[in-house]
Parts: structure tokens; C-alpha cells; sequence
């Protein structure tokens, strides 16, 4: 798009049809009909804008013909969504009682306003009642965020018998699980906020007869089609390391694609593709290639808001959708929207029209979009002035697989106007330039895979570029691993990296950096066609990295790049020093791998942070491990980490990560590491331990526990009764926590060394 706007002559391509089509819609079909140059290229553009409102309403008012008598009102309020609830059945033999698997039972949650579900056990059937904001008050005794199910476990309301995670899928994959309609969602005009109602039989009994409806609306297609139009293609297997573990709804027995919707849903989606299949009959060919797309998307927008994966936002009252992350995680209880209202058809129309709108104000020519591999590209060699590339992340993100979500359903839309976009049962894979393991390669020989097929696209683009053109490629990756496979692609491409800088390009509040050390930034890494220097020897090129990269790191430094961006843009810089040479050697002639310049950059960059966080006094005065500690603090803050990324931060401290104990602060799991806080440690042996952070969190957890007196005692005995260094390290931690909200280590440490922490005891120690 910003090619376009610059009036580039701009070409596009991708390999997945569902984002090929996308990138269609936005840079290619709204400027494809005449030059956009003249008038007659504004009339064609609101003549788009005309024939998808136009077609749009003509579907919503159909499909409402068929579907209306299934969204009845509600004491004449439109409904806007049910809520519903998975169920299974408890498993004391004693007990056998439905329970309902809710995380949490608020319906609101603002300043304003507090509703909440409460459960009434009765006999063996738990009931419910809605409670707060002037309905009956909460009852004291319950708490309703404590749901019946957390972390997959779950516990019955009636015998409080409890289940672990893996008996509860097993239900689920046996098919003992149900569903349960809990409350009604309804939307008064000129009110804020919801108004919400306990289910009632009529509810259900409507809710019957679109399970009904579904299976004569299926049969009848199936007919007319020759095909079952409700997708049954397979969902992912999940299994496998990285990003191919975004898949848990398999192990809960949803198989196909189908199962993600309940019947209602289905018969929703199925009707409303009924009748953009009809209007495409109904337009002029023309009208139909231009046209079908971008109902298909409005489609595609319910879809995503209409399904069993969706949440509730009880904070906003709204129905988030599906994709709230990169990921198709199970989800216990979920909202059922009504099409017909306003978070239904017509807004997810409206929100496309408003792009079309947009772009109806853009005086550009059409860009050139094709669908075909990276590593084969269709252009003649030096035929571009610049390319752009933003490559997939190692293992981060299984794009394929998530775009199947909607690949199923879009290819019973669009396979007639476009088969050469959607000819195969899912997203081609084949191809995909993504690191995963679950397959016959596994994770050494995805790895091999995605190096192999990273280089032959680089190995394109300096092919197709001018001599004298340039080449942007966006980076995030966090693993060593992933920057390694990186760095090797594009040096054995012939592409010389010739500058690199950090961008933010992420949202602090985004789900995916919640509890993870998320990156914020992307690295941009500026490549040319240039001619390398065949040989540099190491010790003069570590002699120039160093110099360079203080440099670099001071400017990162002081443009605020910290944490875990901080080490990944020292090695985007890096390459700029490496990436001259076509081969670096040591004195012995041997080459020296990209492993070895990774773990020399970390050392660097890291002796720079811990200079910087402790402000280089006394540095010499910290050992490795309280080292470790503050630098974790200040890359990861209190977020988990893989367990490669902790690996490599505790060898650039002197520190073998695979030989520490499970028993400090140092929590190490299967694949991610853990760093504990005072307030998460156990207290034994910290009283003996002369490890500077042991000592800290030992004498934080006396203060903390209204012995303030026995916490001084205890730093005069181990010798820390004034000391700067002490105070000088819990500073560091502090300020490496400034932006963990509700960070109970800062709290502690605040209060303990200035009296002004959460409210514990507003004793100063110093």
C-alpha cells in the first residue's frame, strides 16, 4: 500500500490463497477496473462500493427470511448473544453431577457495574441466578473469579471432586461433554451496557429447532451443491515444539473444522453462504470477480466473531473474536451472536466498507498480485529497484494452519471464480517457509527445512533485484536458533546486510506479551547487491564488533531499546560487521560459524546492560548468578522465557544453565524457564545461602512478614547491614519492574528501602 501511495509501480506476492486474496482485495481489485487516473477510475470505485453495500443487504435480508424466528426477542429487547457453557460430566462415582466449565463467572466487570452469574446447587443440578448492580447483591462468601476450571483441571460445584487436565479431555474426546445455554444477552437502546437474563426452556427449545433446521438446511445444500457445504476438514494435530502447540482444541475432540461451531452457528454460517452463492448467480460476470471477494471477507468477519472459540470481554461487554491471539486455544464458555444486530452482519460490512471507502480516496494504478512461492519467483532477473520482505519467524507462527479457519469455508465461495487460488482441500503446506517439527522431518530436520527454503528466497531476491537496488527484511525472532538460520540464508544468498534497526511495531497490551517476554520490536535489516570481501579473520572482526557495537548499543540505549529488543537489536547490528565477508576464519583456518558471533555479541551487549543497570560502580562486587538475575529482570521482567533464550543469557554471565538446580530462584521446566520473585520462593535455605539475591529475597520476605527488626539483624550478619551494592542491585530490579503492573517484588522492594511500597510495613530499612 505504501508502495501505491508513493506511486511505485508495485508488485506483491504471497503463498497462502487466504492472505493472497486479502492483499487482492486491498491493492489490486479496487484500482483494477480502469486507470485510476480519471474520473472514470473514481465512478468505478464507487461503483464497487455500490454493488457490495448493495449485495450485502440483499443477502442479510434473506438470510434473515429464513433465520429470524431462531433470534426471538426478549421481553422486546433484540438479543445481541448467548452465553454458553461446556459441560462434562463429574467423574465421583458418588456424585455424577453435570458440571459447567466456566474460567471465571463475572458478566460484567467496570467501576460502574458488577454482575455476575452465581451458581445454586440443588441436589445434584447446579443452577444459576444473576446477581449485582441492582439485581440481588452478591453474596459475600462467593467469588466470582474463581470459576470451575482453570488450567484445564476442573472441579465439580456439587461434591467438589476434582479432575485433572487430562481426564477432562478424555471426556471430551470420548464425547461425554455437553453444552449448556447459561444467560441472554440483550442490547437497550439508549442504555450502556447489557441487560442479562438466565436462559429459559424457551431459549433452549428455540436452540432445538435450529438443530433441527441445521440438518434439512444441510441436506438440502448437500442436494443442490453436490457437496457438504459445512467444512469437515481436519484440524491440526498440535503436536510438535514451538508454535505447532497453538493447537489444544484437538485434544478436546474437535476434529474438524465444523466442530468449532455449535449447531445454531452452523446453521447460520450455512445460510448465509447460501445466499452470497446466490447473488453471485445473480450479478454479470464483471460484477461477480469484483464483487464476490469482499463479501466473502464480511463473511469470513462473522465467522470469526460467531464461533465456539470466541470470549466474552466482561470488561467492555463485548464479544471478542476468535483471533485474540495467534493461536486456537479451548475455550470453556463462549458467547452466540445474533447476526441481526449491530455486532452481527452489519457491522462486519461496515467495516469493510469503510476500507473501500478509504481507498476510493487513493489516485494509484492497481499493483500486480500473484500467488507463488518466495523461493520462485515469477520476475526476470534485476527487474526490481527495491523489495520488501517481512519472512515468517522460525517456528512462531503456524500461518497456514491458522488461515485454514477460514480457507474451509472461503473455498466453497470463491473455488468457481478463482480455482487457481482454491483448488486444494486446505492451504497448501508443502511450501511453507515455517520451521515446524511435528512432521517426519522433526525439529532438526524442520530446521534444516526452513534454513534451506529462507536461503532460496534470498537467493530470489538479490536475483530479481538491480544492481544498484536495495533490500529491506524484517526480523523478531527471540531464539538464537531462529537468528542463526537467519543470518546463514541470507549470507549465503550473496545479500550484504548494510544497516540494521530495531522498530516497534507491537502493542504493549497485546495478549501474546502477557505473560511471555514478548518482543515489542522488529529488526530491519537493510541489505545490497555489493560484492563481499572473501576473507576476514576473526580476531580482527571481534576487534571491530566490539567497537562498533558500543557505538550501536549506546544509541540503542539511549533511544530507550531495552530487554529482550535490546539483544536482538545488537544482533541485527551485528550483521552489519559479520555479513561483509564471504567466509571468517580463525588463525587456524577454520570457519568460524554464526553460533560463535551470536554468543560473542550476547556477551557484549550483556557486560553493557549490567553497566548500565547497576550503573557500573559495582559490578565487580556481583556474582554471576545475582548477575543473571537482574539482567532477567530487566530483558524478561517477571515473564517466562524459552528455555533456549535462558540458556544463552546465562552463558554470556559464565553460567551453565543445564547444571543449576531446580531448588533457587531458577525454575526450569521442559521447554521455558522461570525466574522466581521472593514472594514465589520457598524459604528454606535462603537463611544460610551467601548468594546476594538470596540474601535480598531473604531479608524482603522477613520484611514483608512484619519482621522488619529480624530483616536488619539478618543483612548485619551477612554483612550487607549498609550496603550500597545490596541497595544498588534491588534499584536495578526495581526499575527493571517499573512497567510490570501489580509486580509484587517491586512493591516489596520500594517499601522495604523507601517505606513507600503496597502497604506493608512502612519500615525503612535504610
Amino acid at each position: 500500500m505504501e508502495a501505491l501511495r508513493l506511486g511505485c509501480e508495485t508488485y506483491a506476492t504471497d503463498y497462502n490463497p487466504v492472505a493472497n486474496m486479502i492483499v487482492k482485495a486491498i491493492i489490486e481489485y479496487p484500482f483494477q477496473q480502469t486507470s485510476s487516473k480519471n474520473q472514470l477510475g473514481l465512478q468505478a470505485n464507487n461503483q464497487l462500493i455500490h454493488d457490495v453495500k448493495k449485495w450485502s443487504k440483499w443477502i442479510l435480508q434473506e438470510a434473515q427470511k429464513d433465520l429470524a424466528c431462531f433470534f426471538p426477542h426478549e421481553d422486546k429487547n433484540e438479543p445481541v448473544g448467548y452465553l454458553w457453557s461446556r459441560c462434562i460430566p463429574c467423574q465421583n462415582p458418588r456424585c455424577g453431577a453435570t458440571i459447567p466449565l466456566l474460567k471465571q463467572f463475572w458478566l460484567a466487570k467496570t467501576t460502574k457495574r458488577k454482575i455476575t452469574l452465581v451458581p445454586i446447587v440443588k441436589g445434584k443440578k447446579v443452577l444459576f441466578m444473576i446477581a449485582g448492580s441492582g439485581q440481588k447483591d452478591i453474596p459475600k462468601s462467593f467469588d466470582p473469579a474463581n470459576g470451575t476450571t482453570s488450567r484445564g483441571k476442573a472441579t465439580c460445584l456439587v461434591c467438589q471432586h476434582r479432575m485433572d487436565s487430562d481426564r477432562v479431555k478424555s471426556l471430551f474426546t470420548q464425547g461425554k461433554n455437553t453444552e449448556t445455554m447459561l444467560a441472554i444477552i440483550t442490547k437497550v437502546s439508549g442504555r450502556s451496557g447489557k441487560l442479562y437474563k438466565i436462559a429459559t426452556q424457551s431459549n433452549i427449545d428455540v436452540f432445538t429447532r435450529a438443530s433441527n433446521a441445521l440438518a434439512k438446511k444441510r441436506y438440502a445444500l448437500q442436494k443442490k451443491y453436490g457437496v457438504d457445504l459445512l467444512p469437515n476438514e481436519p484440524t491440526p494435530e498440535g503436536k510438535g515444539s514451538g508454535a505447532e502447540r497453538a493447537f489444544s482444541i484437538r485434544s478436546y475432540g474437535m476434529k474438524t473444522w465444523g466442530d468449532l461451531f455449535n449447531d445454531r452457528q452452523k446453521l447460520v454460517l450455512l445460510t448465509f453462504m447460501e445466499k452470497i452463492l446466490e447473488a453471485s448467480k445473480k450479478m454479470n460476470d464483471v460484477n461477480s470477480i469484483h464483487t464476490l471477494p469482499y463479501l466473502s471477507i464480511i463473511f469470513d468477519r462473522l465467522l470469526d466473531k460467531n464461533a465456539t472459540l470466541c470470549t466474552y470481554n466482561v470488561v467492555g461487554e463485548k464479544i471478542e473474536h476468535v483471533f485474540g491471539r495467534q493461536t486456537l486455544p479451548m475455550v470453556w464458555d463462549y458467547p452466540e451472536v445474533n447476526p441481526f444486530t449491530s455486532v452481527g452482519w452489519t457491522n462486519m460490512e461496515n467495516w469493510v466498507v469503510r476500507v473501500l471507502e478509504h481507498l476510493s480516496s487513493i489516485d494509484v494504478e492497481p499493483a500486480t498480485v500473484k500467488q507463488t512461492s518466495a523461493t520462485a519467483l515469477p520476475f526476470s532477473d534485476g527487474f526490481f529497484d527495491a523489495v520488501f520482505t517481512d519472512p515468517p519467524y522460525y517456528d512462531n507462527v503456524p500461518y497456514s494452519h491458522l488461515s485454514d479457519f477460514f480457507y474451509v469455508w472461503l473455498k466453497k465461495i470463491l473455488a468457481d471464480k478463482f480455482p487457481g487460488l482454491f483448488s486444494t482441500p486446505l492451504t497448501p503446506k508443502s511450501d511453507e517457509v515455517v520451521a515446524y517439527s511435528n512432521g517426519p522431518k522433526g525439529l532438526e530436520g524442520g530446521k534444516a527445512f526452513f534454513e534451506d527454503m529462507l536461503q532460496r528466497s534470498f537467493s530470489e531476491i538479490h536475483r530479481v533485484i538491480k544492481p544498484d537496488g536495495i533490500v529491506v527484511i524484517v526480523y523478531a525472532h527471540k531464539s538464537t536458533v531462529g537468528w542463526e538460520t537467519l543470518i546463514n540464508s541470507i549470507l549465503r544468498s550473496g545479500l550484504v546486510v548494510t544497516a540494521a534497526w530495531p522498530i516497534r511495531t507491537e502493542m504493549n497490551a497485546r495478549l501474546r506479551a502477557k505473560k511471555s517476554a514478548a518482543l515489542l520490536s522488529s529488526i530491519y535489516m537493510v541489505c545490497r547487491k555489493w560484492k563481499r570481501e572473501p576473507v576476514g579473520f576473526y580476531r580482527d572482526v571481534k576487534r571491530d564488533l566490539k567497537k562498533y557495537l558500543d557505538r550501536k548499543l549506546d544509541q540503542l540505549w539511549n533511544e530507550g531499546i531495552a530487554g529482550a529488543d535490546f539483544f536482538i537489536s545488537s544482533i541485527g547490528s551485528a550483521i552489519e560487521v559479520y555479513g561483509k565477508y564471504d567466509r571468517v576464519m580463525d588463525d587456524k583456518g577454520n570457519d568460524v560459524p554464526v553460533s560463535t558471533l551470536l554468543e560473542d555479541t550476547r556477551a557484549i551487549a550483556t557486560n553493557y546492560a549490567i553497566d548500565k543497570v547497576i550503573h557500573g560502580e559495582f559490578e565487580d562486587k556481583i556474582s554471576r548468578m545475582t548477575r543473571f538475575y537482574i539482567l532477567w529482570r530487566w530483558a524478561h521482567g517477571e515473564s517466562d522465557a524459552p528455555f533456549d533464550e535462558a540458556l544463552k543469557l546465562a552463558q554470556s554471565v559464565g553460567i551453565n544453565l543445564s547444571q543449576i538446580p531446580n531448588t533457587g530462584f531458577i525454575k526450569k521446566f521442559k521447554e521455558r524457564v522461570q525466574v522466581l520473585g521472593p514472594d514465589e520462593r520457598s524459604q528454606d535455605g535462603l537463611e544460610e545461602s551467601a548468594e546476594l539475591i538470596d540474601i535480598l529475597h531473604r531479608a524482603l520476605w522477613l520484611w514483608r512478614s512484619q519482621q522488619a527488626v529480624d530483616a536488619s539483624k539478618f543483612l548485619s550478619n551477612k554483612g550487607y547491614g549498609n550496603s550500597e551494592a545490596l541497595r544498588r542491585v534491588a534499584q536495578a530490579i526495581s526499575e527493571s519492574l517499573s512497567n510490570s503492573k501489580g509486580s509484587k517484588e517491586k512493591d516489596w522492594i520500594d517499601g522495604m528501602f523507601t517505606g513507600l511500597g503496597d502497604g506493608g510495613p512502612q519500615t525503612n530499612l535504610f
